[in-house]
């Protein structure tokens, strides 16, 4: 099976709780929390053991909070790189409404990363030996840390022979498509910005989208369209995927789980096409589960077998 390497520069703990209603102006007395690792590639990690695979997670850990992160990390059993920052690693909040079933999620910015930090963080990514198969960087960005760092993600993973799969929005994105990447995974919205075009047709997307590979800025794209499917774009084949009909429990991690079967599925030497299908059944598999929990491995092996058998 190939390596891969998952990275985010913005890891949190999640704390996720309920609570009958939520009201303004009043002292609301919560459920008992849960804590969990959270940010983009943390989350992509652990959906990637939850799956059947592994990975190596390279993130900055500082304060109580990245002590904490590295304890939670540890309890998973999931194989990490933590490196030292000054800043206290950020938490994000979850909380679920019980009488309406909506959740309310509150992100943190994440600490101010020094320059000498970030630095280090792509010597370090730079220095894996032998060099991974695939990296996935997936997650917000820190304050101080640059809006090209994804681009310069992709350019050590050239050096090395290393495919960059990206999942982030915004500048970030668009620095990263300017050097190359192997696949971005952008919702309507995020591809939306990205093309800077107010883009509603399936055809109009699928033209853009096949642009973007001709033009060398990626080699593939999956496109999520929430309970629609994917649309995944490629040189060799163009096809919107439909995800098979699931209940929706919560859909929190939904995208992370999406770009972890994928990844894990080229890892494991299956045809793109396959693991795009994989992607979309740990996708849907996600929303079956409760609060901040992510894909279950059977119940995203048996959608898959449901999706192939009708391909």
């Amino acid at each position: 099976m190939k390596t891969i390497v998952t990275m985010t520069l913005n890891p949190a703990i999640d704390k996720s709780a309920s609570v009958d209603h939520v009201v303004a102006e009043r002292k609301l007395y919560c459920k008992p929390p849960r804590f969990e690792p959270g940010g983009g590639g943390v989350n992509v990690c652990r959906a990637i053991k939850k799956l059947g695979g592994k990975s190596l997670l390279h993130y900055p850990a500082g304060g109580l909070t990245g002590m904490r992160l590295q304890e939670l990390l540890d309890e998973e059993g999931l194989d990490h790189r933590p490196f030292p920052i000054e800043g206290m690693i950020r938490e994000s909040l979850v909380i679920l409404e019980e009488s309406t079933g909506q959740q309310y999620r509150f992100g943190m910015p994440g600490p101010t990363l020094k320059k000498n930090e970030w630095e280090s963080f792509l010597q370090k990514l730079a220095a894996i030996d032998p060099p991974p198969d695939y990296v996935v960087a997936s997650g917000s960005l820190p304050p101080g840390a640059p809006p090209d760092f994804y681009a310069r993600v992709a350019r050590v993973g050239k050096k090395k022979g290393t495919r960059t799969i990206v999942d982030v929005s915004g500048k970030a994105l668009r620095e990263a498509l300017e050097e190359g990447v192997f696949l971005i995974k952008p919702n309507v919205r995020e591809f939306r910005e990205l093309v800077g075009e107010e883009i509603k047709e399936e055809s109009q997307i699928k033209a853009e989208a096949q642009k973007m590979v001709k033009s060398g800025r990626c080699e593939v794209l999956v496109i999520s369209l929430g309970a629609a499917g994917a649309l995944a774009v490629s040189e060799d084949f163009v096809e919107h995927i439909i995800p098979p009909t699931v209940p929706i429990v919560s859909k929190v991690g939904a995208g992370d789980s999406m770009v972890a079967g994928i990844a894990l599925s080229l890892a494991r030497g299956n045809p793109l096409r396959e693991s795009v299908l994989f992607g979309v059944a740990a996708g849907s598999a996600a929303v079956m589960t409760p609060g901040t929990e992510l894909c279950r491995r059977e119940d995203a092996e048996r959608l898959y077998e449901s999706m192939i058998s009708v391909v």
